[in-house]
């Protein structure tokens, strides 16, 4: 049994705000087991423990989800054949969920000539880099000074 949490009533006030549309109930309950879902598996720099962090991060996913379905990214938006009259299947994997920081990583992609990825760059974060070169140049004056023999 899943809890109640008010991404239902976040989702509905998003799409009113937003897009001056009305979503009905079915479509609000299984926008809000995806956002739940997503707010389940990702981790972040929302204070989780607290419900203003959660209220937060929700209402990040539901503007997301409101902004996409307003840039025409909807299940009604979708054809059902490619341009040669073949049916289209998408599949979707659990794997493209990612842990915040790792997306925060990111610093490079490369695409092909079809906006396909062919080469991405994760750095660490900039605070991550600088204690690394601080441990670093710690350890390099340690041998210095204190040689082990």
């Amino acid at each position: 049994m899943t809890t109640k949490t008010n991404t239902e009533q976040i989702l509905r006030t998003m799409f009113a705000r937003l897009l001056q549309l009305e979503v009905d109930t079915q479509q609000a309950e299984r926008l809000s087991a995806v956002i739940d879902s997503v707010m389940q598996r990702v981790g972040g720099h929302f204070d989780l423990e607290t419900v203003q962090g959660q209220n937060t991060f929700r209402a990040l996913l539901c503007s997301m989800v409101v902004h996409g379905w307003g840039n025409g990214m909807h299940p009604y938006h979708n054809p059902c054949t490619d341009q040669d009259g073949q049916p289209l299947e998408v599949r979707v994997s659990k794997d493209i969920l990612v842990a915040m920081s790792d997306l925060q990583a990111l610093r490079y992609v490369k695409k092909d000539a079809q906006g396909r990825v062919r080469k991405a760059l994760f750095e660490p974060d900039q605070n991550q880099r600088v204690r690394q070169q601080i441990d670093d140049i710690l350890g390099e004056v340690s041998r210095q000074k204190w040689p082990e023999g």
